[in-house]
């Protein structure tokens, strides 16, 4: 008698089937049919004053789905929602995007004050959200952190840091005066650079707050003016630093004092709207410099797809936060013979969180336990010319603006 068992042939059909996926994430789970794509949302400020900030992270994460290709087979599709920069905004698009399953991750918000509110919504929906140009620092400490809430930005912590230092020690500016937006994100950032100006020996001669929507700052700037300050620092969004920057020169006493922003102020957008009083205005924002070798690459085929220089601060974060989600997935999704992708909500958040010495663009990226996941290095940078052709963001020496720390 001829007994083929499990041999030849017959090897095929005694191998035992395939285990059907079967969901224990305490989150729930997502499944990817053949043909469906893998969807990737953005929320982020894509349209007002502040579209910039929000445009240059998107471009980033176009590029990183045009370097990812496909995945596993599928197209990567991008779609998103406007954030506004405000809280408002930030609600909205947060429950839009959570009313669609389909969503694999998301990458925003561009704001901080966007994030606190948009955060939980994301959470509840099981989303997990990194964000390339959120800084606050309370976004990510323990008794404040949103889970499933992170960043490639930096966090305001040192860029405040370093901004004061920068004045005080290596400008050797002693006297300085203050002015916030009211934005979580400039009010932290105010309140850091004060805070290490004056360990350092430095006086805060006078804090003020201004509206996002004002236009009028020389009753603010008189006020400043008295207090005889030799730098007024002014972390604040484009049009309010804007306006800060075009008025200040036109109040007594204020003609030879230095102005000094941070990362919102570093974009074209800026430019264009503070005209020749931005010439010789200090900003703190990334150190492109000191970027991973792969940056010049990124610079090259941003060139090629869109035909300009980068537009803000945050591209090469956007292009990082999305290689973390794309990393992460591979690590987590299990394909059935059909090309069916399935994978855990939770397990996907795990395994961003669990990111360790990743090669990004901005640096060796590792995540902590509440998403600060930077490889931080800031720089000072000077505006040397007030025409928006010149802008070019990308940290070299020679460009408009010009890095001036060390």
């Amino acid at each position: 008698m001829l007994v083929l068992g499990c041999f030849g042939a017959l090897l095929a059909a005694c191998t035992p089937a395939a285990k059907p996926f079967e969901c224990t994430d305490k989150i729930g789970c997502m499944t990817i049919a053949p043909g469906a794509s893998v969807h990737i949302a953005y929320a982020l400020v894509v349209a007002g004053p502040d579209a910039v900030l929000g445009e240059d992270s998107k471009r980033g994460v176009e590029l990183a789905i045009d370097d990812k290709g496909m995945f596993r087979g599928h197209k990567i599709e991008l779609t998103g929602e406007d954030t506004g920069c405000n809280a408002e905004g930030g609600q909205a698009a947060a429950q839009k995007l959570a009313a669609d399953k389909t969503i694999v991750a998301v990458i925003g918000t561009s704001c901080s004050s966007e994030a606190r509110v948009a955060a939980p919504i994301l959470r509840d929906a099981g989303f997990t959200m990194i964000s390339p140009s959120n800084t606050a620092p309370d976004l990510t400490k323990p008794d404040k952190h949103v889970a499933g809430y992170m960043r490639t930005a930096h966090n305001d912590e040192l860029q405040g840091a370093v901004a004061a230092a920068f004045a005080y020690t290596t400008k050797g500016i002693k006297k300085a005066a203050t002015i916030h937006d009211g934005s979580i994100y400039s009010q932290s950032l105010a309140e850091v650079f004060a805070k290490k100006f004056t360990e350092l020996g430095g006086e805060i001669v006078s804090g003020q707050a201004v509206q996002p929507t004002d236009t009028d700052m020389r009753p603010v700037l008189t006020s400043i003016s008295a207090a005889g300050p030799q730098l007024i620092y002014y972390p604040c969004f484009t049009s309010a630093a804007a306006f800060i920057t075009a008025q200040a020169k036109e109040v007594p006493g204020l003609e030879t004092v230095q102005l000094m922003g941070a990362d919102p102020m570093y974009s074209v957008d800026y430019l264009k709207a503070a005209g020749e009083a931005a010439k010789g205005v200090w900003n703190s924002s990334p150190d492109f410099s000191a970027f991973a070798g792969g940056y010049k690459d990124f610079l090259d085929k941003h060139q090629k797809k869109y035909g300009e220089a980068p537009l803000s601060a945050f591209h090469a974060h956007g292009y990082d936060g999305a290689n973390i989600i794309f990393a992460a997935l591979e690590k987590v999704v299990v394909a059935d013979a059909d090309g069916t992708l399935h994978f855990g909500r939770q397990a996907l958040r795990d395994a961003m969180f669990a990111t360790k010495d990743f090669k990004g663009i901005t640096g060796n990226l590792t995540c902590s336990a509440t998403g600060d996941c930077s490889d931080t290095k800031i720089a000072v940078y000077e505006i040397v010319n007030a025409d928006p052709a010149s802008w070019n963001p990308t940290g070299e020496t020679d460009t408009n603006p010009k890095k001036i720390s060390q």
